[in-house]
């Protein structure tokens, strides 16, 4: 399945390497920082589970480990106050080329070194034949970005004793639960948040395309396969997101009021929210815009709501100013604290293994709390995330806190590597004096092989010369269940058959292929072009059953005849 979300993990010096989503792939080049991408350059792959566990993934079930207070040592500052401000004086061009480039509709950025604001600015258009520029205070749908604020968040509870790191999410929510008893007692909020309780790539994701909501998409993480707990990275939206769910129900207020609460009015951030309304009813938004036939459409919406700790904040430049330094400043801007620091560091810890090496001598990628946690080629603690919605947006934040550099990208186009590889250019140049890698040409390469992850092996446009249709169309129609998605209605109309599903009866046309198989366009953030549906029928020559490729990756896609 072909996944942009929010944010992927990986890395690894001196080798090009991707790794699953984490909505966060990172992206690694020999003789660059050497660190880790972050990345909504995460598609339908994963990263191979490691191998030997080490001291932050547990290859058996046994009680959470205690979260160190204190990072790791890291190397000190190497960069100058000349190299940062030499890098951030070609920032403007590096942008503009970019954007002449790709054409990518709008784009803002801010740069902060050391509690200051050294670059904050604008580009382009907020909506493609609207000339209303973007500012620092347009607001940006921030996909997977939403990760690393809402472990801050998180932090802030932390530090005020309501909740633990290590607390078990049933102890705060106690309706939670998963496939296996055991895990769902012990299951933890870093857990989820590390991505490593064993649910599956992407879990839940597929429920809310069909328009379920979130505590109907939770109530069905209980059905996903489990993988060995703590011994395995698989990035899942819904899986953070219930835990910050169980932490909201702790403060007994909902996690929308939470952040605005904990994070958002504490630190100034007065365009920044977790609810879509708000991001929706914004004078100053930039619309979500795709690529179609060479050319950038604002097409539709993305509400994402349902995992909204996950992927549904909505930001600006100006306001992810506030956090960057919140970040890192130890969780104190201006010299008064906002989050404590001891559980704010927790989140920059590794805390699993994203990414094993891939060649001699490579760097493993981790993920920590909310983040992608990498060290570079010099010893320095790397922090980043991208978000992406294939429906039309990407983002980037990457922070060097011993440098006290951190940059954010927000654009309203869909992924290509546009964030990423400003920041990585951005990143170079300070290192380097000048850019020594063609960061977009390298980035957007490895999206475009993404685009076609997870797509069917069949080409259902083309059915075989000598498709025939088994049984007559009443053969198939009637109502199925399914305990994960829920009922299906399959319908006979003039057009031919149709398949609904979902809360609200979504209308899915089924084009006959061959035999018992239909095909179908699949629609929302994770649509794939045309999948199968395939009937089982019996001896009674009425279908029983009907298999959905496109929502049976993890085996949870075959419905009963009712």
């Amino acid at each position: 399945m072909r996944r942009r979300c929010a944010g992927r993990a990986a890395a690894g010096a001196g080798a090009l390497l991707i790794a699953a989503c984490g909505t966060g792939g990172m992206v690694t080049a020999a003789g660059q920082f050497g660190a880790p991408l972050g990345a909504a350059v995460a598609a339908g792959t994963r990263p191979d589970p490691p191998a030997v566990p080490t001291s932050t993934t547990l290859a058996t079930p046994t009680p959470t480990p205690a979260l160190s207070a204190a990072p790791p040592a890291q190397a000190p500052p190497s960069l100058t106050q000349a190299q940062i401000h030499g890098a951030v004086a070609r920032l403007d061009g590096v942008i503009r080329a970019t954007m002449a480039r790709t054409g990518v509709p709008g784009l803002s950025v801010a740069v902060v070194h050391k509690d200051r604001t050294l670059y904050l600015k604008g580009y382009g258009v907020r909506r493609v034949g609207d000339p209303r520029p973007v500012g620092p205070d347009t607001v940006f749908q921030l996909a997977s970005v939403s990760k690393p604020l809402a472990s801050t968040v998180v932090a802030g509870v932390v530090g005020g004793k309501t909740v633990a790191w290590d607390d078990p999410v049933v102890k705060h929510d106690p309706e939670f639960a998963l496939k296996d008893p055991w895990v769902s007692r012990h299951v933890t909020l870093a857990d989820l948040f590390a991505h490593r309780s064993g649910l599956p790539d992407h879990a839940g994701d597929l429920l809310e395309d069909l328009g379920y909501g979130r505590p109907y998409i939770i109530a069905r993480l209980r059905y996903e396969p489990l993988a060995p707990f703590r011994a395995s990275y698989a990035y899942t939206n819904f899986g953070l997101t219930a835990a910050a769910e169980a932490v909201a129900k702790a403060r007994g207020v909902t996690w929308e009021e939470l952040s605005a609460r904990v994070l958002y009015r504490p630190l100034g951030m007065t365009s920044t929210s977790s609810l879509f309304d708000d991001y929706a009813n914004a004078p100053d938004r930039a619309s979500l815009h795709v690529k179609v036939n060479g050319h950038w459409e604002a097409k539709g919406s993305r509400d994402p709501q349902a995992q909204s700790p996950a992927g549904g904040a909505s930001s600006t430049a100006r306001d992810m100013v506030s956090w960057m330094r919140l970040q890192l400043g130890d969780g104190k801007v201006g010299g008064r604290t906002v989050i404590d620091q001891a559980a704010l560091e927790q989140t920059h810890l590794p805390q699993i293994v994203s990414a094993p090496p891939r060649a001699p001598f490579g760097e493993a990628g981790f993920y920590g709390l909310g983040w992608n946690v990498g060290y570079d080629d010099l010893g320095r603690l790397r922090l980043n995330h991208s978000g992406g919605f294939d429906l039309g947006a990407a983002t980037t934040v990457t922070l060097l806190p011993t440098e006290g550099l951190g940059i954010v990208v927000l654009t309203n186009g869909e992924p290509l590597g546009v964030p990423e590889a400003v920041a990585e250019t951005f990143f170079d140049i300070a290192q380097h004096s000048r850019q020594t890698v063609d960061w977009l040409p390298l980035i957007g390469g490895l999206f475009a092989k993404m685009d076609q992850a997870g797509r069917s092996t069949l080409d259902y446009a083309r059915p075989p010369p000598d498709a025939t249709q088994r049984h007559p169309a009443d053969a198939y129609t009637g109502t199925y269940d399914n305990p994960y998605y829920g009922p299906m209605q399959v319908l006979s109309t003039p057009d031919g058959l149709v398949m609904r599903l979902g809360p609200k009866g979504t209308a899915f046309p089924l084009r006959h292929y061959d035999g018992d198989t239909f095909s179908y366009p699949t629609q929302g953030e994770n649509a794939v072009g045309l999948s199968g549906v395939r009937f089982t029928v019996r001896e009674a020559r009425r279908a029983t059953a009907v298999t959905v490729e496109h929502l049976n990756q993890n085996g949870l896609g075959t419905f009963t005849r009712r």
